[in-house]
């Protein structure tokens, strides 16, 4: 039946509607579905969290906090391992990848593997966040709605970011940065085409969200800002830029895994414990840690000395201004361990944690002074901007989610301020966000559109597989009747058991032609190592790289040294002009239908 609605459904947008007016279709959709998955997310996490607030609420000292997030982060192992046959795809860098390298193709079971695993992780204590995860629920709802109605990479990706868009504007109600979170995060780039599908997914996932779970993120507590501050804020954004630095790099470290040489159980049960004692030292770190936000946002400081065994002591001032600023550097470090001992979960609400208190640290800290009081709850949310402008690279989504969920828009001029600083000093630092960074440096994938269409090309369609081999004892004279009968001007020398030893170019063929030695002289004596060999695992960015680095027209692809053919640079860039005009053409069909 359901093979039989698809049918008709195709041939509908076949006869009757125009490819850009089924696109939207199809984002209303993508945005259906991400809000239900976040709705669903919510519930889940809500119910998994008052559960383990009552069974903790039991024991003196909250002790089973200590095996809490071990608890969550095992079982989410397990069904990684047992149910899930290790092919879930964690993280927004896995997203980047499948853009990039897969058509925008994403497995079917991350629609509802990271709705199970990280309500797990996050439900029982696990310091990271959710968005990640309902972001991938989303990006795989978009690509297998454009998977089942056979649409293109360009189409496909398009819905990726439309089922993200519309999980990130569910959570947060927050439709605006919903949608430049996937143009700044996942496309990278603002068409018309573009913006209008994200724009209708994300208004859907909210519409869900407000149907379905009417309870708000934050309240509105952010007040009017004022220009004796402005210094301040200036501090706060270089402080932010720095911040974002370290999250950058000790998210990167631990997120790779820790405990390495052991099992993955081993490996789940000794970093959730080590979580749970960092949770003992400092109960806040629980969980996503959005309830100690709000309180800080309403000023409720004492919220932050109720669950620590030490909560007596930070009635002084300085000792509460040491407290917070070991939450900013350690709510990073229990996301780390979180993701790193096989939790799954993000770095997204970590990073607005800590750029929160890290507001709250500036806030707090000159008012003890006396000098001049400031607005902690402002420099909480302008924080929050701050942090995820720096470690994401995307100043516009921090700046209109902070300002969406706070009701922050009096505080436009210092979100500005902050989340600029904070970007300018980050990309200082590193030119890629943290997602971007690992794929270039560990997949040798590169933002940017040149890069997407290069490795829309698949490398097996342009391999020559046709060629004429030699050994190396070859005489010259012998290669005379070869040159009659080929117009190959690339000659592979072989051994026994075929694989590749050199190569020999025509032109130093031409050389030795007419030398007065030929009959003593064997392919050996003009054979050259090629200047690099192509794998047939090779991306077509990275085949483009190895022309462009050694200067030549033509490059072995081999197979375990075994020689598969050849790669030409003017057969690559034929079909490279081939994806230019297709995708032009897609975009003109979308402009004007």
């Amino acid at each position: 039946m359901l093979r039989s609605l698809v049918f008709k459904l195709k041939r509908w947008r076949l006869n009757r509607t125009a490819q850009r007016n089924f696109l939207m279709y199809c984002s209303v959709v993508a945005g259906l579905l991400g809000g239900l998955a976040a709705v669903t997310l919510k519930f889940l996490v809500r119910f998994m969290e008052d559960l383990s607030r009552s069974i903790s609420s039991h024991l003196p000292y909250h002790i089973i906090y200590v095996f809490l997030p071990a608890f969550g982060i095992l079982l989410t192992v397990s069904w990684q391992h047992i149910v899930n046959r290790d092919k879930m795809q964690k993280g927004i860098g896995n997203i980047l990848i499948n853009i990039k390298k897969n058509r925008s193709n994403i497995r079917f079971n991350n629609i509802y593997s990271h709705l199970v695993t990280s309500s797990l992780t996050v439900g029982f204590g696990g310091s990271s966040g959710l968005e990640a995860p309902i972001v991938c629920t989303g990006a795989a709802i978009g690509s297998r709605l454009g998977q089942l109605f056979k649409l293109t990479p360009y189409e496909k990706t398009v819905l990726i970011a439309s089922g993200a868009s519309a999980g990130i504007a569910a959570v947060f109600n927050s439709p605006i940065a919903g949608v430049l979170f996937s143009l700044e995060i996942l496309i990278g780039e603002i068409t018309i085409p573009t913006f209008i599908p994200l724009l209708i997914a994300s208004a859907t996932g909210v519409v869900v969200s407000k149907v379905l779970y009417s309870g708000q993120l934050f309240h509105l507590v952010t007040e009017g800002w004022v220009i004796s501050a402005l210094p301040f804020y200036v501090v706060l954004g270089l402080l932010s830029g720095w911040v974002s630095v370290y999250i950058a790099n000790i998210a990167g470290k631990l997120e790779n895994g820790i405990f390495l040489k052991q099992n993955r159980y081993i490996r789940a049960i000794s970093g959730g414990l080590i979580l749970g004692l960092i949770l003992i030292v400092f109960p806040t770190l629980f969980g996503e840690g959005y309830h100690y936000l709000q309180a800080i946002l309403n000023g409720n400081l004492e919220a932050l000395k109720e669950e620590t065994f030490f909560g007596e002591w930070l009635s002084e001032p300085l000792l509460m201004l040491l407290f917070i600023a070991a939450l900013v550097l350690m709510k990073i470090v229990a996301a780390g361990i979180t993701i790193g001992s096989g939790g799954n979960g993000g770095t997204f609400a970590p990073t607005m944690f800590t750029g929160a208190f890290l507001g709250l640290f500036v806030a707090f800290g000159v008012n003890q002074t006396g000098l001049i009081h400031l607005s902690a709850s402002n420099f909480i949310a302008v924080g929050m901007a701050g942090a995820l402008s720096g470690v994401l690279h995307a100043p516009l989504t921090a700046i209109f989610l902070i300002a969406e969920i706070t009701g922050g828009y009096v505080l436009f001029i210092p979100l500005m301020i902050v989340s600029a600083m904070s970007y300018i000093i980050s990309r200082l630092t590193n030119p890629h966000n943290m997602y971007w960074h690992h794929l270039v440096h560990e997949n040798n994938i590169h933002p940017g559109q040149d890069y997407s269409m290069l490795n829309a090309i698949s490398l097996e369609n342009i391999i020559n597989r046709s060629f004429t081999a030699v050994t190396r004892y070859t005489p010259i004279s012998e290669l005379h009747q070869l040159l009659a009968n080929t117009n190959a001007n690339i000659f592979p020398i072989l051994d026994g058991s075929g694989a590749l030893e050199g190569v020999i170019w025509m032109d130093e063929i031409r050389k030795h032609i007419f030398s007065p030695n030929l009959e003593d002289e064997t392919v050996a004596d003009i054979m050259v190592s090629p200047p690099a060999t192509i794998l047939v695992t090779d991306n077509i960015s990275t085949v483009m790289e190895l022309f462009d680095k050694f200067d030549v027209w033509q490059l072995p692809v081999v197979e375990e040294n075994r020689l598969i053919g050849f790669v030409s640079k003017s057969a690559l860039l034929a079909k490279y002009r081939d994806i230019i005009v297709s995708q032009q053409h897609q975009t003109d069909l979308f402009a004007n239908n």
